[in-house]
């Protein structure tokens, strides 16, 4: 499996690398893994875009000095420090109708196995008005840490994540302003974090690393 670590020097060359990865998993029929923190910024999805609220969501985001993306992958805002660790698996497939449940189990299995790897003590689930509120999600006592989300074109299926590692104030308080802007329930005190359940010991390099050996992609090539 491929492997790419580290982000480019602005959000959209960022987010031009991730595609460029999902298309050679495709050309090559090799998997390809990326694991990293990406730049401060919101990234918002379709539904979003499709919001009556959506610019003045953009706005608030802009005025809090996050940069604002658009992604294809997952459902409502996700917002980035820097800290923030961030995956994406892309995997060819034959048949793009089979297989999706499978993805989201052992994705959400390795995700877990690398964050009890790094001393918190998650499980499945989340709290009610979360983030990016999904079926696939880990929590921490009562706050969300993690989410993951899925996508899957003729050739290749993308499955990414997001993982709160610290930040958890500055996450809730720009969500809270996006999300009342796209009028869609929202609960700052569902943001949890990974350093708040492991008394700060916890790095982003430390779950990069963690997140990478899970998934089965121990070196860079």
């Amino acid at each position: 499996m491929r492997l790419l670590r580290g982000r480019a020097s602005d959000p959209e060359t960022d987010q031009r690398r991730t595609r460029e990865m999902v298309s050679d998993a495709a050309d090559t029929d090799e998997p390809a893994l990326r694991v990293w923190t990406p730049h401060r910024q919101v990234v918002f999805g379709r539904r979003d875009r499709r919001t009556d609220g959506y610019e003045r969501a953009r706005e608030l985001a802009l005025q809090r000095d996050f940069a604002v993306r658009e992604r294809e992958v997952g459902g409502r805002a996700v917002a980035y420090t820097g800290t923030t660790v961030a995956f994406a698996l892309a995997e060819p497939v034959d048949d793009h109708r089979r297989g999706i449940g499978a993805r989201y189990d052992r994705a959400l299995d390795a995700l877990q196995s690398a964050l009890v790897d790094c001393g918190a003590a998650v499980e499945r689930g989340e709290p009610p008005n979360s983030f990016c509120p999904g079926s696939h999600s880990l929590q921490i006592d009562d706050g969300k840490v993690a989410g993951v989300a899925q996508r899957v074109r003729q050739d290749v299926a993308v499955v990414a994540g997001v993982v709160v590692v610290t930040d958890a104030a500055a996450i809730a308080d720009v969500l809270d302003s996006v999300y009342d802007a796209l009028d869609v329930p929202f609960d700052p005190a569902s943001v949890g974090s990974l350093t708040a359940s492991t008394d700060g010991e916890t790095t982003p390099e430390r779950v990069v690393d963690a997140v990478a050996r899970a998934f089965g992609a121990e070196s860079e090539r």
